[in-house]
């Protein structure tokens, strides 16, 4: 909703004079967080100084003890507030450019002694840096204030010229800072949209794929049911109409299935009529990748496939398919293990290459290879690890856990 300029120039006036002041957008050493434990004690040792100093000079221009030990608290105050809370540290500036005023001598054409000035243009760098544009505004005229009244008329200029800098300064210099921060939320936001896309595209395939190994085999429930009793000699009426009733409900969970994930298939691909690969398929896959120049060996003579369930074989053959095509593309012309075993209750896949001699290549792409594998180990029940090894090659490592008992297919 717009507001009035009236309204937003008064709510600034309130909000720079009496209004409460904002937490700094960033603490000041943000970016040189190992000298953040030393700036408090740093600070204080600069403030006593700068009050002694401050001190010496009003009692060499001949200031009573008590009034010049009020000016040099106040001229310290300032700096004090300047880290945590930049406007009411202007505010004491302020205050302590018109009440700080001394007699100084008659060739002197400053009425504040050179630290309160100096310290005056400090907090005033930083405050116009973080305000918004209204409060700055305010600012800056108030600040002209104690110009106008208290400085010499040959001096006026120089230091209105100076003031307007440093406000056009912290202006851009807190646009900018804006930019960045809103640059790097949006950064962050694609790169969650991006992993968030990829896991929901990897499922998306992965749920292609299992209903297409589970159709399968429900077709299968389907037609051996139907087919059992002219299959089989001398089969009772009852066991007949349960086997009726077997290939009912296989064909009712298949329609079901199919309206479920039906969506799932794309418009413009077509039905996927090719048989899903499995753990036959990954010497073929292998002999690929050596015709294409990459040195790999397959240790997978012990695996036994009749044990395996097709999901977890189909999960094993993408998770090396996609290691392999990771250390193609990462670790060029490094040698290449792949080991396959079968234990008890579970698949163990590893995919591990040797240090590369040649640099990775960069195809530019979003890296969705790792996000796939993981999440074809975890949908199912397993577990997966990728990572450096000591000697400076690269592992990635599956365990896929099946029903030892239920297995076979």
């Amino acid at each position: 909703m717009n507001r009035h300029p009236i309204a937003v120039a008064l709510r600034a006036l309130r909000q720079t004079v009496l209004g409460p002041d904002a937490r700094p957008e960033r603490p000041l050493l943000a970016r040189w967080p190992r000298l953040a434990p030393y700036a408090a004690p740093v600070g204080l040792l600069a403030a006593l100084g700068l009050f002694l100093i401050t001190l010496t000079v009003e009692s060499d221009w001949g200031l009573p003890p008590p009034i010049a030990l009020l000016f040099a608290a106040m001229t310290v105050a300032p700096l004090l507030a300047l880290p945590r809370r930049p406007l009411l540290a202007w505010r004491l500036t302020v205050l302590a450019l018109l009440i700080c005023t001394f007699n100084a001598p008659a060739d002197q054409a400053w009425p504040w002694t050179p630290p309160l000035a100096l310290g005056s243009i400090a907090v005033a760098a930083v405050v116009v840096a973080r305000v918004d544009r209204p409060v700055l505004a305010w600012v800056v005229a108030i600040s002209t204030v104690p110009v106008f009244t208290l400085v010499h008329p040959n001096n006026r200029v120089p230091v209105l010229l100076l003031l307007g800098a440093l406000a056009i300064a912290g202006d851009l210099i807190r646009r900018n800072r804006l930019s960045r921060r809103a640059l790097v939320a949006q950064t962050e936001l694609s790169e969650r949209e991006q992993k968030r896309r990829a896991v929901l595209e990897e499922r998306t395939r992965i749920a292609r794929e299992l209903h297409d190994v589970v159709a399968h085999h429900m077709s299968l429930i389907a037609v051996q049911a139907e087919t059992a009793p002219y299959r089989l000699t001398d089969v009772p009426a009852p066991a007949a109409a349960e086997f009726v009733a077997i290939a009912a409900s296989a064909r009712d969970a298949l329609t079901d299935m199919r309206r479920l994930l039906g969506v799932l298939r794309s418009e413009t691909s077509g039905p996927q009529t090719a048989p899903q690969p499995d753990l036959t398929d990954l010497g073929a896959m292998v002999d690929a990748a050596r015709r294409a120049g990459l040195p790999v060996t397959l240790d997978a003579e012990s695996v036994d496939d009749d044990r395996v369930p097709a999901p977890v074989g189909l999960a094993a053959y993408r998770i090396v398919q996609e290691g392999l095509a990771n250390a193609a593309r990462h670790a060029a012309a490094a040698a290449v293990r792949v080991t396959v075993r079968t234990g008890p209750s579970g698949l163990g896949v590893r995919v591990e290459n040797s240090p590369a001699d040649v640099r990775p290549t960069d195809d530019g792409g979003p890296g969705h290879g790792l996000t796939g594998m993981r999440e074809r180990a975890t949908s199912l029940g397993g577990t997966f690890t990728a990572g450096p090894l000591p000697d400076g090659g690269y592992a990635v490592a599956a365990e896929l856990p099946y029903d030892a008992e239920g297995g076979d297919r």
